[in-house]
């Protein structure tokens, strides 16, 4: 759609090109395929009960499941954003679609897997299932940052929040849904394979919106800049963080040695220095990429975990899911009012507001009594984590506007790749660890009665947390652990998996029902003192991330104050 060169300069559009770019429909597009990730995230961490129920899983497995997903997610945003300006924005945006599609296909698939292979072959479903969905949202966001810091020039922090809103905008949804389909007072919960799906709506909406339009070029491609100059601008120093997260995600995720691990990470940053005549970089944006991972560990890894240990504080998962809603409602509200904020601070100003908010919230959290406290402390951290990530790429892409979308999808990729890493499975970790130490101490019998049977390990650290399987048959007296029996059983299941899911009833029964009334008020608590320990050592992370940004706003005061760099800089 036309538009003169006076209303351009007043909506701080680009020009637009013959044929059609059209600027606001491709803004929402881009926030229609953000909130399909929202929606699909936003559900995920509502039914990680049902799968550790289901299919046995630790606090650390469902982490390492989640985790899967963002590591997957990060990957892609640096694989794509490194072609995007060569292959073009709608290209990359069909993949997103496609991905989404099989995606949903894979994972639909976990229980004929857990039938056929048992835990271990429902694990890599579901674990290969989320980090598929994470290709696609990968795909999609390191074509729709860069497409709006280009559509948008001149309020880059403004129009990313909007952009951005689309992600709560999801949460809320997928809340929603969640909260209706949980059952509870005696009615089933409605099967996750029926919520997960819904994401799929969000996805057929952006696929027709983007449909036939036409994308502008990322502002460095406009501008003549290079692709060995975009990369250039990453640099080594850059380039060296997101080569440390992905030796983690081989050695983690990949299960490489150690060794192995580092030789590859290192193999692909010598072939980085290569490719780019071994520039060393800028240390602003190594320091910025450092911090967007603290961020990425904060509010993604968080959100995995959030509105499962407030409903075991509340005692109500259906509340739980409620507050997560409610933060994520002031999220949405709050992302599309940046624009004003950022004119009178800075964007690092609220960004080091909203990291003493963040810090503040999960403390409140972590030591809230009932519903009151639990709503006032969630509304702190909400207000906490609003701003964070589109901010943030906000002002890498206004530092370092000639990386294109090599930088601004940098710091999305190293965002999600240490939310996958380390914080959803950090979080997880950091819950089986205490609450088990915690069952432990109050009675040495319940905990191996109630311990997983094998080992979790996070990064250097090892523990044994509790069976999430049989902590949920001990949750509702054995009723979901002999239904499963049954249906296999008529389904003639695998002969090993029957045999495993015989072995838990026979456990319940024989075992664990006699001391079932004891039991419970000892697991139940220690659980919600190990999801209280998790949310106070995590408060540390956004009170780190308050000193880098106080520094940063000391060093910006000394060269005249916080500006946005040109692309001639």
């Amino acid at each position: 759609m036309a538009r003169n060169n006076k209303a351009a300069e007043k909506d701080d559009w680009v020009e637009p090109v013959p044929g059609g770019l059209n600027p606001q429909r491709l803004l929402w597009a881009g926030f229609m395929a953000i909130l399909a990730a929202g929606v699909g995230f936003s559900i995920r961490a509502g039914i990680l009960g049902q799968w550790a129920e289901q299919y046995g899983f630790t606090q650390t497995e469902l982490g390492a499941i989640t985790g899967g997903g963002l590591t997957g997610f990060g990957i892609i945003i640096l694989l794509s954003s490194l072609i995007a300006d060569r292959i073009g924005f709608g290209p990359l945006m069909f993949a997103a679609f496609v991905m989404h599609l099989v995606s949903a296909a894979l994972t639909l698939a976990t229980g004929a897997a857990f039938a056929a292979g048992g835990k271990p072959l429902a694990f890599q479903c579901l674990f290969w299932g989320m980090f598929l969905f994470a290709i696609g949202n990968g795909i999609a966001e390191a074509v729709v940052n860069p497409l709006v810091a280009t559509l948008f020039p001149k309020k880059k922090a403004h129009y990313l929040n909007i952009l951005h809103a689309g992600w709560p905008g999801g949460l809320i949804l997928g809340g929603l849904a969640s909260y209706f389909m949980a059952g509870g007072a005696g009615a089933k919960p409605v099967p996750w394979q029926f919520q997960i799906s819904l994401f799929l709506a969000p996805v057929v909406l952006y696929g027709l919106m983007m449909l036939g339009q036409r994308f502008p070029k990322s502002e460095a491609s406009s501008s003549g800049v290079s692709f060995k100059d975009m990369l250039g601008e990453l640099g080594l120093v850059g380039a060296a963080v997101i080569c440390g997260l992905l030796a983690l995600f081989f050695k983690s995720d990949l299960g490489l040695p150690p060794l192995v691990a580092a030789g590859i990470a290192a193999g692909l940053l010598a072939a980085f220095g290569a490719a780019t005549g071994f520039r060393f970089g800028h240390l602003l944006l190594a320091a910025l990429l450092l911090i967007q991972g603290l961020v990425g560990y904060v509010e993604l890894g968080t959100d995995s975990w959030i509105s499962k240990i407030t409903g075991t504080i509340m005692n109500s998962p259906a509340n739980g899911l409620l507050l997560f809603v409610y933060t994520s409602g002031l999220m949405f509200i709050l992302r599309f009012f940046a624009g004003p904020i950022v004119e009178r601070i800075s964007p690092l100003g609220l960004l080091a507001v909203s990291a003493l908010f963040g810090a503040a919230g999960l403390t409140m959290l972590g030591n809230a009594e009932g519903a009151v406290m639990c709503v006032i402390a969630a509304t702190v951290y909400g207000i906490g984590k609003t701003f964070l990530w589109p901010t943030m790429l906000a002002v890498v892409s206004e530092q370092f506007p000639k990386g294109g979308a090599i930088t601004i999808g940098a710091a999305g990729g190293v965002g999600m790749l240490a939310a996958g890493l380390l914080g959803g499975p950090g979080i997880g970790f950091l819950q089986d660890q205490n609450a088990s130490a915690k069952l432990r101490e109050s009675n040495a019998a319940v905990y191996d009665r109630y311990k997983a049977p094998k080992e979790n390990e996070f990064l250097w650290m090892k523990t044994v947390g509790l069976d999430g399987a049989k902590v949920g048959v001990l949750e509702d007296g054995g009723k979901e652990a002999q239904r499963a029996l049954d249906v296999m059983q008529k389904d003639s299941a695998k002969p090993e998996a029957i045999a495993a899911q015989k072995s838990l009833v026979d456990w319940w029964t024989s075992s664990a029902a006699p001391e079932a009334a004891s039991d419970k008020p000892l697991v139940e608590g220690a659980g919600l003192f190990g999801g209280r320990q998790a949310l106070k050592l995590t408060a540390f992370v956004p009170a780190t991330m308050f000193v880098c940004y106080a520094l940063l706003l000391a060093w910006f005061a000394t060269q005249g104050g916080y500006k946005a760099r040109g692309m001639h800089h």
